[in-house]
């Protein structure tokens, strides 16, 4: 069975997922790439226990394809969904402009999601969601 070779490279930093509560109380978590980019937004949770289950369901489920729902928008945009196996919205909203570009992105959460590096910002800011 093959696995993915990470080679360390000066300025790179290793996936992981950053937990964040909202202006509003809520929580919600991010993953972050290799290059530190946004490659999975969670939805947002009323508890930080919620995202935090639901950060470690995304942990299990990120390379289950089917869980993966595609879809396309009527302005050419492309888009997925991360679900649960019980069919709940764990993460998604990033959107591409092509099919090709989003099955790229869907790659990398599957290649990066298995972190378990996870950095609690949820008691040193607060963000707001729209």
């Amino acid at each position: 069975m093959g696995g993915i070779v990470y080679i360390r490279v000066p300025g790179m930093q290793d996936p992981k997922y950053i937990l964040k509560s909202t202006i509003d109380g809520r929580f919600l978590f991010y993953l972050t790439s290799r290059d530190g980019q946004i490659i999975l937004t969670s939805a947002t949770y009323l508890s930080k226990s919620k995202a935090v289950n639901a950060l470690f369901a995304v942990q299990i489920n990120c390379t289950r394809d089917e869980l993966f729902v595609r879809h396309e928008l009527s302005n050419d945009q492309f888009g997925f969904e991360l679900k649960a196996i019980n069919g709940k919205i764990l993460a998604g909203r990033e959107m591409y402009f092509s099919s090709e570009a989003r099955e790229n992105g869907i790659e990398l959460i599957k290649q990066s999601g298995y972190t378990s590096q996870v950095d609690d910002q949820t008691v040193d800011e607060a963000i707001l969601v729209f």
